[in-house]
């Protein structure tokens, strides 16, 4: 075997928002049943660290080539935590303040990751859901006119994964079969810009949706009130809190609407947090691939699939952001800080630089 080489696998860039995009495709190669070949996007390698990097940089080129964002003005969002620091990202990059506002449900982590890229963060109660910290965003932007971004309702966002996640998707398996394409939803912005492009050019590749078992509103075949500029006007009554941080909030948001609308997905199975949880914790463990809770329950939902598919089938997964940020969550419950006995046993087999339990 010979010594790697990496010579033509980087570029010189002008910025670190040129390096937005490109994420690689990687086959799973340990834990996926042997009759079928399982491949997943893995969006971690987004600067930010998870798929909202796109969206969050095409939401702000857009409204300043639209001229609806000014120079210097203050870009305001509701979020779980990944468009919030795509955005801090971007605004950092870009010179323009940020305001984010969040439930205090959502790790720890995802704040202290946007308040250290500059961003300032409005905790809202965990008790008044996704709802609340949407309410909050908007009444922030109304009151100082500030640029609402709008994740949840502007074309902006399945634009982006049309143009770059659908592409890059389609050049991978160009030639190759495609079987199955699973994703789960937060704004909904991935499935409806991905399925335009897989519908029209590989309309055999089934689109598998995915959601929370105790949360599936979409699932619930209710659909909450919207105004006329889109926004929900209540919390959906089908919702119930999940620790699949990053997917589904407490409304169906007008971007998922469109996937909704136009049959973009041939099936819909719901997943519980729990499985999500195990089948994270394996990527890392058995494949070295590290992901979030969102990521494990995509994966999850593909290894069903895998299971009944036949001799031959291709499956993708979106792997949607890091596990870095769920330190403080279920995902890393077990994991210890000290020293394990195992550990200890290890480091007392050999005499030197012992390090002493008090």
């Amino acid at each position: 075997m010979s010594l790697r080489n990496t010579t033509g696998r980087g570029l010189l860039y002008e910025n670190v928002l040129d390096t937005v995009g490109n994420t690689p495709t990687i086959r799973i190669n340990r834990i996926a049943p042997d009759h079928v070949s399982v491949f997943v996007k893995a969006e971690a390698f987004n600067p930010g660290g998870s798929i909202k990097d796109r969206l969050a940089l095409n939401i702000i080129e857009a409204a300043e080539r639209e001229g609806r964002l000014k120079p210097g003005q203050t870009v305001v969002e509701a979020t779980s935590g990944n468009t919030g620091i795509g955005l801090a990202m971007v605004c950092a990059a870009k010179g323009y303040p940020l305001v984010v506002t969040m439930a205090d449900s959502f790790s720890v982590e995802r704040r202290k990751l946007m308040r250290f890229l500059g961003a300032k963060v409005v905790l809202t109660p965990r008790a008044q859901k996704g709802f609340g910290m949407y309410i909050k965003a908007k009444e922030l932007a109304e009151a100082n006119g500030w640029f609402l971004a709008s994740q949840f309702e502007t074309k902006d966002n399945a634009d982006i994964h049309e143009a770059t996640t659908a592409r890059e998707i389609l050049s991978d398996f160009d030639g190759k079969r495609l079987d199955y394409w699973v994703t789960g939803y937060g704004t909904g912005g991935t499935v409806s810009g991905v399925a335009r492009a897989l519908r029209a050019e590989r309309p055999e590749t089934k689109i598998i949706l995915t959601e929370p078992s105790n949360a599936a509103i979409v699932s619930s075949g209710y659909v909450n009130k919207r105004n006329e500029a889109h926004q929900p006007i209540e919390s959906h009554p089908n919702f119930e809190p999940h620790p699949i941080q990053g997917w589904t909030p407490d409304f169906i948001p007008w971007v998922l609407q469109e996937a909704i609308d136009k049959s973009y997905y041939d099936d819909l199975i719901p997943i519980p947090g729990s499985e999500g949880i195990a089948w994270s914790r394996r990527l890392a463990a058995e494949e070295g691939i590290f992901t979030g809770i969102s990521g494990g329950s995509t994966f999850a939902v593909a290894m069903r699939l895998a299971e009944k598919a036949e001799e031959g089938t291709v499956i993708l997964v979106m792997l949607p952001d890091t596990g870095e940020r769920y330190l403080s969550t279920p995902l890393f419950d077990g994991i210890e800080e000290e020293m394990t006995k195992d550990e200890q046993v290890l480091s007392a087999s050999t005499p030197s630089a012992q390090l002493i339990s008090e």
